[in-house]
């Protein structure tokens, strides 16, 4: 399919990072073999890994890496019990997941909602409200706003209290950047796009409102309208059928993405991508599992892969336009599931005709579907 070979940077990361990451790489080799597609697979520590190894959450020599590389697939970092041991600027989500977002320019997140009809009791919500399924895709602006506006610090007063500041900061081109983004992806879907902000109190919110409405005229055939936040949060839960892709400042597609993938029943269903700019037809981006490294089920063969494995078809996708092998990936997922295998997260007791796995028969029945 592709005479060029293509350099992965793989970051496990702490928790169950390394067990999903391990399927992910399985079916990344096995797609290859099938497609005739070349990828070099590196390896390398990040978060607690990377303290332990080298002294640190991103270590040099994995920075390196990523910079030698086409893209990343990556793990989760974190764990609840030793964070709080170290200064919060060395804490693995601070030093390695947003340092690598602002190192390389990541300011698109893409994450993809869809709810598959064998999991429909896996959703929260009746029947009725699921419509014919569910298929939300969040666009989340990623390196602007609160999470990233200066200044962001905690001062002492002089009456004893203490004062904790974040600003919220985003920019036109900022805005417009993003938005092109969301009215593209739009285009690519059923054309319709939902800009969501908090003009009614946030100045930035207005500006927003604005800058979308203004590059929404370039884009006759998506269909745009506008909603608080704090009604998307509602809508998501009342009528999720009426999203087709919800574009998203940080803060606000951090929060609304989590909300929306609990329509799909389980994080270990949602991959997401995080994507930079793009130069000569190839797109450097960041993948990676929607969920955290859940400590509590780390190692017990429990973890579900699905969406670290998801991840790797985003990558293919969006990074390097090798669509037919992201497809295959998506069906192979599909067949499975369909199949009736479950790892515990999406399993359930009522359906008799689906028969719970673990992490490893997991990625082996999507490797063999392939």
């Amino acid at each position: 399919m592709s005479s060029k070979t293509y350099q992965i940077a793989a970051l496990a990361g702490d928790g169950i990072g390394p067990e999903v990451i391990r399927e992910a790489l399985s079916v990344l080799r096995a797609v290859g073999q099938k497609f005739h597609i070349q990828f070099n697979i590196t390896e390398a520590p990040v978060g607690w890994a990377g303290i332990d190894a080298a002294g640190k959450a991103l270590p040099d020599d994995t920075l390196d890496l990523c910079r030698r590389s086409d893209s990343i697939l990556f793990g989760s970092v974190g764990l609840p019990d030793r964070d709080p041991t170290i200064p919060k600027d060395q804490r693995p989500e601070r030093a390695a997941l947003l340092r690598i977002r602002k190192e390389f320019g990541l300011f698109a997140n893409l994450r993809p909602v869809q709810l598959p009809k064998a999991l429909a009791h896996a959703c929260p919500l009746r029947p009725e409200r699921q419509g014919d399924g569910i298929d939300i895709l969040v666009v989340r602006e990623l390196t602007g706003g609160m999470y990233f506006g200066q200044p962001k610090k905690t001062e002492d007063l002089r009456n004893g209290q203490q004062r904790a500041i974040d600003t919220m900061v985003y920019t036109t081109s900022e805005i417009e950047r993003i938005a092109h983004v969301g009215f593209k992806a739009a285009q690519l879907r059923r054309k319709k796009l939902t800009s969501i902000d908090k003009a009614n109190v946030l100045e930035n919110g207005i500006l927003w409102r604005e800058v979308v409405s203004r590059v929404g005229k370039g884009y006759a055939d998506v269909a745009l309208d506008h909603m608080f936040v704090d009604n998307a949060a509602m809508q998501l839960m009342l009528r999720p059928t009426q999203f087709d892709v919800l574009l998203c400042e940080n803060m606000f597609g951090d929060i609304l993405s989590d909300e929306a993938a609990a329509l799909a029943g389980s994080l270990g269903m949602l991959p997401s991508a995080s994507l930079g700019a793009t130069t000569a037809n190839q797109t450097f981006g960041f993948f990676e599992p929607a969920g955290g490294t859940a400590p509590d089920i780390a190692g017990k063969d429990l973890a579900n892969p699905i969406a670290q494995i998801l991840s790797v078809a985003l990558m293919l996708r969006y990074s390097f336009g090798l669509n037919t092998a992201a497809d295959a990936i998506d069906k192979a997922v599909g067949k499975v599931i369909d199949a009736g295998l479950r790892t515990g997260d999406i399993h359930s007791p009522s359906d008799t005709s689906a028969r719970r796995i673990g992490t490893r028969e997991m990625g082996a029945a999507i490797v063999a579907a392939l």
